[in-house]
């Protein structure tokens, strides 16, 4: 580690809690799909800031809104006390790739958008058990933590609401992938909460059949189905939402990351009766970010990005799987668009790829057990890919001998 980036890391861990930082990476500026370090090196960045800057780094429009925004003193207000204009303009593009028929909650992080879709169906259905999955990732606040199942360090000694929870099935063939049905047959319960595809349990992608089953005993008992795309949504998976993928219409949706901020999108007849159940001092008031995020979804729709990140991420599957089957290390492939997953046989062994891949310039992240995540841009380039993979190759092959 260089002089400065070590200074910086030294002071972090004196001063503030350790939380969950993966290299001593000490962010300066960015350009594209590269980082730049306070010492001046050059990282080709496979992570997005764990999905959350979807169009890379320093892009000409998006410089433009920071520009306009920098000479206009009340650039964040009290955005549920007060109104905006970017308020009704970021909620009128989101609702217009939502589904029909909804409205829309703005709120600071993708952990408060999964506290809000929950009370929005408590509200509804009162406070009975939630159904989540074993290995689900909702966030760290009280509420949203008690349907989160993904690493023992995130709940020992933190109080639960109640929760019944189901396998997450990858396979159409899995045993218990009519559980839900079971449950909803024995229990009340106030809603169902799912990632499509499990950001931090592994990048594990539920299987359609797993899926169309908590679609039907959704609608057969009236239960809301909240599909959390707080990292999968905003084009990710090479369409708007991964619930599309699976032709299902969810109740309520929580989004944030690449949106620059937090929403809950939720059909209109889960809209609370009086003002005041939902709210929140900053919720919708940093005019910046809403304006960053209206004109994300601008530069998605009008650079037909979707089109790019379903080419870009065939072309990755494909080299990652021709890796597979040269190195016996890697385990398993798996994912959608430009999140996907590397399975290894052991955790010692995806680590070990981790920390020579930072080595060597390239940024990767931890998932689940001993699975990396891949989350580069949705703009990378087929070239920036390639090097990339040519990097990866490189450490395999280290590894490998």
């Amino acid at each position: 580690m260089k002089k400065k980036s070590l200074s910086i890391v030294k002071k972090i861990h004196k001063l503030a809690y350790n939380s969950t930082f993966v290299y001593p990476l000490v962010i300066k500026d960015g350009q594209g799909c590269y980082l730049e370090d306070v010492d001046g090196e050059q990282y080709l960045d496979f992570t997005s800031n764990i999905a959350s800057c979807p169009l890379g780094y320093n892009h000409p429009e998006l410089n433009e809104i920071i520009k306009r925004y920098g000479g206009i003193g009340a650039h964040k207000i009290a955005g549920q006390d007060f109104y905006c204009e970017e308020h009704c303009q970021l909620a009128e593009k989101l609702l217009s790739i939502s589904n029909a028929n909804s409205k829309v909650f703005f709120i600071n992080s993708g952990a408060e958008a999964v506290e809000n879709a929950i009370k929005l169906a408590y509200r509804r259905n009162g406070p009975l058990p939630g159904i989540a999955c074993i290995n689900a990732f909702h966030g760290r606040t009280l509420g949203a933590l008690a349907f989160t199942f993904s690493k023992d360090v995130q709940k020992v000694n933190f109080p639960e609401l109640p929760v019944k929870r189901i396998k997450f099935c990858i396979s159409d063939n899995d045993p218990e992938i009519d559980n839900i049905e079971r449950i909803a047959s024995e229990y009340k319960v106030s809603f169902i909460i799912i990632e499509l595809i499990q950001g931090e349990g592994g990048v594990n992608v539920a299987s359609k059949k797993f899926v169309n089953n908590i679609n039907k005993t959704s609608i057969k008992y009236g239960i809301p189905l909240i599909i959390d795309e707080v990292q999968t949504g905003l084009g990710r998976t090479g369409k708007w939402w991964t619930y599309q993928h699976y032709g299902i219409k969810p109740s309520i949706v929580t989004i944030a990351k690449a949106l620059q901020l937090g929403a809950v999108v939720f059909d209109k007849k889960f809209e609370p009766s009086k003002p005041g159940v939902l709210s929140s001092t900053w919720g919708g008031g940093s005019r910046i970010d809403m304006a960053i995020g209206i004109k994300t979804i601008d530069i998605i729709y009008n650079g037909k990005i979707l089109e790019k990140v379903n080419k870009s991420g065939n072309f990755l599957k494909k080299r990652l799987n021709e890796l597979r089957n040269i190195h016996n290390i890697i385990m398993d492939v798996r994912g959608l668009g430009l999140m996907l997953g590397v399975e290894f046989h052991k955790k010692e062994i995806r680590n070990k790829v981790i920390t020579r891949l930072f080595k060597n310039k390239l940024l990767v992240l931890p998932s689940g057990v001993k699975t990396i995540r891949i989350l580069p841009p949705l703009v990378i380039s087929e070239e920036e890919i390639s090097k990339g993979l040519d990097i990866f190759e490189k450490v395999l092959n280290e590894i490998n001998h």
